[in-house]
């Protein structure tokens, strides 16, 4: 195999992402109870056992040579809001030329392809490409157009407190920029810095409803009655924008509040308009965004649950914060998402006792639970390494096993456990990045086993690596995946070999694991 020059690595959680970014956060604190973005790093706190674990081997090498043509990187700082990211190269391992050699439309094609709900192996991948900090496109100048597409990518995830993020590592107080960070700062709960932006440099907006709202919001109210009435002469406000800056406005007028009906689309000045009228729109039906609302102190905890699981199934929220969600409390009803609270905190306690007998039993409930809400491999991430070294037998002993491999300790911990059956054995050897050397029952397992055993890049994504285009390879590989995960195992071969030809051997053999564990393929 002729892999590329560059030296990637593991693929950082998105608390040690954020946990990188000294000085990124509002100068008050966010609603949004999200904790990935201010803990400190790692925020991965998973409960483990108390033996020390072994040392995790180091991964095999599989770059020994280059591709891509050799080219000139500038700074960040002579590159500037074009090129701004999250996390630098010394995090992602990929280039600075990483979309350099592209053009933004193709980019832009790619990036809308991918799938939020793709297995967590691409999800993880995505999120290291949209906050790697990069040269853009040659043809998008020193332009905004590519940093929007990436904020856009992050809201779709619902990652809405990276996307503030990485909008005010560029500037946002700009007009190209403003209204999205506006958006963003709504829906986390600090739109105050936002509207005290606007109200100091007017020409930041010229959409009335925004200056109307941070008028009133920076306690102008004179103003903003002003700013209304002449807008609304003038025609440039909606009927539900005039209707809702009214009561906001004057909150005498919040009796005739009753008989508002939601509106076909919400903006998120007018979700936030809503709940000050006291009339608080439920979120499960909104775009994935808005249920960050829900995450605040003024939810229900059953919408904070269905929020927290929501965002949890795109890696927008740390499984830390949704398992102290889960067990914040005691489930004061049944049925539906009761049961799978109640299954998660009798296995959470089993776990903490660590009574084998009582994990045994749990474990079952608690796993079928996450599999009804997608959320096994969150639930991975937080208990393998306590199950691992549980003496279990039958049931109990397989779904240990799997969890095992679902975590990101999976090399570490299928070297510790014994698999007991040939579909253990594979996973076992995936895990260790040699599964053309185990056993295969079916046509998922053997493609898997192929794609390792390839030496060549694959020609899907030869041309755009000889071209230097390493970004957008990485973009059609993990379509190639989305294709294979259908059944069209062409696709999957080259996307596996593609990633490993590409020195991405984790996300490899991570989304191999999960396309085998969670019978998506």
């Amino acid at each position: 195999m002729r892999p590329l020059n560059w030296t990637p690595v593991k693929a950082p959680s998105l608390g040690l992402w954020l946990g990188l970014l000294p000085g990124l956060a509002a100068a008050e604190q966010p609603l949004s109870a999200i904790d990935w973005l201010n803990a400190p790093v790692p925020v991965t706190t998973r409960i483990t056992p108390q033996t020390s674990p072994a040392p995790t081997k180091p991964e095999p090498p599989v770059s020994k040579s280059a591709l891509a043509p050799d080219v000139s990187v500038s700074s960040l700082d002579e590159a500037g809001v074009a090129a701004v990211g999250l996390l630098p190269k010394s995090v992602t391992g990929l280039p600075a030329s990483l979309w350099q050699a592209s053009k933004s439309a193709d980019l832009v094609r790619e990036m809308r392809a991918q799938d939020p709900l793709a297995l967590p192996a691409l999800q993880s991948l995505f999120y290291t490409l949209i906050l790697a900090e990069a040269e853009p496109p040659f043809d998008a100048g020193r332009g905004h157009d590519m940093l929007k597409e990436r904020v856009a990518q992050l809201m779709e995830l619902g990652a809405v407190e990276p996307a503030q993020a990485l909008l005010e590592r560029a500037g946002p107080d700009v007009p190209q920029l403003f209204a999205l960070w506006f958006d963003v700062t709504l829906l986390t709960g600090t739109e105050d810095a936002a509207c005290s932006a606007l109200n100091a440099k007017r020409y930041l907006s010229t959409d009335m409803a925004t200056r109307i709202y941070c008028e009133a919001r920076g306690g102008d109210w004179a103003a903003a009655a002003v700013s209304y009435d002449t807008a609304s002469a003038l025609g440039l406000l909606s009927p539900v924008e005039k209707r809702l800056l009214a009561l906001f406005i004057d909150p005498e007028l919040i009796e005739e509040a009753a008989d508002l009906a939601p509106p076909s689309t919400i903006s998120p000045l007018a979700f936030r308009l809503y709940e000050a009228a006291g009339q608080a729109l439920p979120t499960g039906s909104l775009p994935r965004a808005f249920a960050m609302a829900d995450l605040r102190a003024t939810s229900g905890w059953k919408a904070e649950l269905e929020a927290a699981e929501r965002l949890s199934r795109t890696g927008a929220l740390s499984e830390n914060r949704l398992f102290d969600i889960y067990t914040a409390r005691q489930p004061a009803a049944s049925g539906g998402i009761w049961d799978r609270v109640e299954a998660l905190q009798r296995f959470d306690t089993a776990v903490r006792s660590r009574d084998p007998g009582a994990v045994a039993r749990t474990l079952p409930p608690a796993w079928r639970a996450m599999q009804d809400s997608h959320l096994e491999v969150p639930f991975a991430r937080y208990y393998a390494q306590a199950l691992a070294p549980l003496p279990m037998t039958g049931e109990a002993h397989e779904l240990a096993f799997a969890i095992a491999m679902l975590s990101p300790d999976y090399e570490s911990l299928a070297a510790k456990m014994t698999p007991q059956t040939d579909e253990e054995r594979f996973l076992a050897a995936l895990a260790r990045g040699e599964p053309q050397n185990a056993p295969t029952s079916d046509p998922l397992s053997r493609s898997i086993a192929r794609a390792f055993s390839e030496t060549e890049v694959p020609r899907d994504l030869a041309p755009l690596l000889a071209e230097g285009k390493l970004g957008e390879a990485i973009l059609r590989a993990m379509t190639l995946f989305a294709s294979g995960m259908e059944g069209n195992y062409t696709d999957l071969d080259a996307a596996l070999a593609g990633f490993r030809a590409m020195g991405l051997e984790d996300t490899a053999r991570r989304a191999g694991l999960q396309l085998m564990l969670l019978n998506q393929g």
